[in-house]
């Protein structure tokens, strides 16, 4: 009999066919679904915070659509059981990384991704200015996090990662831009040290948390660390700590690549000093590193011994009475204890320098590393 014009015959699918094909549709649901939720552990989500008014530096996990909100949980914290000590990998210390960033570089948090300590154990914590170049670095690093939040294998994931922004009106930033050159003139330093020190405050304010034991302020521009940076530093047991940083270059003299010191806010106070100080206004602040204001402190930039000289030790300490920002490990409960960062002249000192000072007022003393080194981005 003949079939009717334009009738399809169908052939009876083969079961091995359908197998394939239904593995295949649950295989892309599965990627398409696991692409956009992390796939934290057992343990990651049992320290994950239940509700976003809990601890700043604890991971969130957002509820499902349409479950109602329970209120949030009253917490009772015991400080005394959050340990701060040499061995923080063994004890399973939680580390806050806090960066104010005005400009973003990929290299900077490439640096930060190569960190060897876990990074289950680090909280991020960022702010930004809301200028031109603020908006653009803000949406780079959004753009840097999610991918690493959600592409990345579970040990290269943050514990948690905080965004701030600055609310300051755009007109009241002291600087327009920030090129290197702007940014180190001694008529803007007080202004711009003093900006940087609310921004710090506020960021430190926000993101610390009741089980942080350290706090690593670490520079935007900072782009090159030993991985180990966090245990080397711990493992000297100081409240405040900082390694020396330098900066690669091309030397046009020699035709190789060399390196500088970069970095002149750790140093050892003198009798100069100290006699400048006390002969200035209550209001004026005492900057190192500037002709006009020779200081004859001991800056540790220009104690680091070479690679191969005698007595050269990578773990050898100096006592600092001022202190740098661009790689600062500090003990949680130093700021707990209440130093934080001037942005007033405190002992005719501002911003990193005067929170040493502050801190040693509040008996904390603070050392530098000499002869380990981090490097700073070479504009």
């Amino acid at each position: 009999m003949a079939r009717p014009l334009g009738a399809v015959r169908l052939r009876k699918a083969n079961s091995v066919t359908l197998t394939v094909g239904v593995a295949l549709v649950l295989f892309i649901l599965f990627f398409l679904m696991s692409s956009s939720t992390p796939d934290f552990s057992p343990a990651r989500k049992a320290a994950a915070a239940l509700h976003p008014l809990s601890p700043p530096t604890s991971p969130f996990r957002k509820s499902a659509a349409g479950t109602k909100l329970k209120p949030p949980p009253v917490t009772r914290y015991n400080l005394n059981n959050v340990t701060t000590t040499s061995r923080p990998l063994e004890n399973r210390e939680n580390i806050l990384i806090l960066t104010p960033m005005a400009r973003f570089n990929q290299a900077y948090w490439d640096n930060l991704l190569r960190l060897s300590y876990p990074h289950e154990l680090i909280t991020l914590g960022f702010i930004l200015p809301r200028t031109k170049e603020g908006n653009l670095a803000t949406r780079e690093l959004q753009t840097r996090i999610a991918k690493t939040q959600t592409q990345s294998p579970e040990r290269d994931r943050f514990k948690s990662i905080i965004i701030l922004r600055e609310d300051l009106d755009p007109s009241l930033y002291p600087l327009a831009t920030q090129d290197e050159h702007e940014r180190h003139k001694l008529a803007n330093q007080k202004a711009r040290r003093s900006a940087m020190a609310k921004a710090r405050n506020s960021l430190l304010f926000s993101t610390l948390g009741p089980s942080t034991s350290w706090v690593l302020w670490l520079d935007a521009d900072v782009v090159e660390t030993p991985p180990t940076l966090i245990q080397d530093l711990a493992q000297h047991d100081k409240p405040i700590i900082t390694p020396n940083c330098f900066q690669r270059y091309y030397n046009s003299k020699t035709k190789t690549m060399d390196e500088r010191p970069y970095d002149f806010n750790n140093w050892i106070d003198s009798d100069t000093a100290r006699e400048l100080a006390s002969k200035m206004g209550p209001e004026e602040v005492l900057f190192e590193g500037y002709a006009e204001m020779a200081t004859l402190r001991t800056l540790m930039a220009y104690l680091a011994k070479e690679d191969g000289e005698e007595g050269r030790d990578l773990h050898e300490e100096v006592p600092l009475d001022g202190v740098g920002g661009a790689a600062l490990m500090v003990k949680a409960d130093v700021h707990r204890d209440g130093a934080m960062f001037p942005a007033f002249p405190f002992y005719h000192l501002i911003e990193t320098e005067g929170f040493a000072r502050m801190a040693k007022r509040l008996g904390w003393e603070a050392v530098g590393l000499p002869n380990y080194k981090v490097y700073h981005y070479n504009e």
